[in-house]
């Protein structure tokens, strides 16, 4: 089986730099906190590929539409797996995907925070594989997030 970077490159897709965080933004934490085999990430914004916090900002069924929304999913799973990669060395280390927890700032009557959120499971179960990839997860919708974002998924996982 082809290793996670393959799956990634087989996929045409490739991760962007590292978070890097703005200078004055106090980030009294980690993203990414490895305790033995247990990683824990922390919530994620989309990157843009300098490492960049790139959004996207504002409220899903009001500013984006869940098209827009389930890429911009997808893409904060590249900007996870390019923070993981980075704590990590190898994404080929993870033994399986325990939980997944996505958060979307909604407009008020909308009701389909579960399709943005497959964007971001789907694109861990195409680079993992379903045994490694599978995992719980929660979506849920939010009257608001952290500096506006859209979108904020966490997870947890284990390495080995």
């Amino acid at each position: 089986m082809a290793t996670p970077e393959q799956r990634l490159a087989e996929l045409g897709l490739t991760l962007p730099s590292p978070l890097n965080i703005p200078s004055g933004l106090h980030v009294p934490f980690t993203f990414v906190n490895v305790r033995g085999r247990r990683v824990s990430i922390s919530g994620h914004p989309k990157q843009s590929f300098d490492g960049k916090i790139a959004g996207p900002f504002g409220k899903v069924g009001q500013d984006l539409t869940t098209e827009t929304a389930q890429e911009a999913a997808r893409d904060i799973g590249l900007s996870v797996l390019s923070n993981l990669k980075h704590e990590i060395g190898d994404l080929s280390r993870v033994t399986g995907w325990n939980r997944v927890f996505g958060m979307v700032n909604s407009a008020l009557d909308y009701s389909e925070q579960h399709l943005v959120i497959n964007g971001f499971s789907d694109l861990i179960i195409d680079v993992f594989g379903k045994n490694v990839g599978r995992h719980a997860r929660s979506a849920i919708g939010l009257a608001g997030l952290p500096m506006n974002f859209a979108i904020e998924i966490e997870a947890e996982l284990e390495i080995d």
